[in-house]
């Protein structure tokens, strides 16, 4: 497969950045919030590390943090799977190939709680991005390396976690079945298609993991996701934005951070493979 890798000084068009910048980072993680983008660098990165500014384009905030030692790569993707297939097209020039994504998410079985963090290992592709990259038969599926590592470390930290598939909307209402909107209208494709997926198993609702997957996979990098859980939808359609939201962003960051550490391990990363 050809390799089109942008020369060390040329700066990325949409993410605002060049390849030399990125100081050898080959792990990136990928917040969708442009906001979360300094906050999270700073609580991933080493204990008095120095968390550099690379850009603001759009909705890609990046820094550098070093965790380990070892530079990492923290980008916003903003909502969406367009946005972050872009930044995965971008990143790959730049030479990162290991990809975790943290994001929100709301729970749709029991036994999932307020600030709980999933891990998905696949997704449903209720997005249009991936099929710009791969027919609806390819499964969006993660790398089991970048997963095994967030499981590894969720547990190792004690955050209650849950491991499955999410179905991955490019709607936050109507494709998640969501009355609470404007007009409550909701398509007849997506009525009652939550009790199927709660049926077939599925234990979350989100929007970008699907187009990660498949992006990735199509470009030859390991992507793995963690979401914090801000809503159960068996008990509502709201979302907590208070304490619980808080309690996922500091489980989720114990985790990234432990995941990264154990890639770092892997000799392929290390070397920039």
């Amino acid at each position: 497969m050809k390799r089109n890798y942008a020369a060390a000084d040329e700066v990325l068009y949409h993410v605002g950045f060049s390849p030399a910048e990125l100081e050898g980072a080959t792990v990136a993680v990928l917040p969708g919030d442009p906001g979360r983008a300094e906050p999270l660098a700073e609580a991933l990165g080493d204990s008095g590390g120095d968390v550099r500014k690379l850009a603001v384009h759009r909705e890609y905030t990046s820094y550098l943090c070093q965790i380990g030692g070892v530079e990492v790569l923290v980008c916003s993707t903003g909502m969406g799977g367009p946005s972050v297939a872009i930044c995965l097209e971008e990143l790959a020039r730049a030479g990162v190939r290991y990809l975790i994504r943290v994001g929100t998410t709301g729970a749709i079985q029991p036994g999932i709680k307020l600030g709980d963090i999933i891990i998905n290992k696949a997704a449903v592709r209720l997005d249009g991005t991936g099929r710009h990259y791969a027919p609806l038969a390819f499964p969006a599926v993660a790398s089991f390396t970048v997963t095994e590592a967030l499981i590894a470390a969720a547990e190792a930290c004690g955050a209650p976690y849950h491991v499955g598939i999410s179905a991955s909307s490019d709607t936050f209402w109507p494709g998640q079945e969501r009355y609470d909107s404007f007009t409550g209208y909701v398509r007849k494709a997506f009525r009652e298609s939550m009790a199927e997926w709660q049926q077939l198993g599925v234990l979350n609702y989100e929007m970008e993991t699907a187009a990660l997957f498949v992006t990735a996979q199509a470009l030859g990098l390991k992507a793995g996701a963690v979401c914090g859980v801000v809503a159960q939808r068996l008990s509502g359609e709201g979302v907590n934005a208070g304490a619980v939201y808080q309690k996922a962003l500091h489980l989720q960051e114990a985790t990234v951070r432990g995941a990264v550490l154990k890639l770092q391990k892997e000799a392929d990363v290390l070397c920039g493979l």
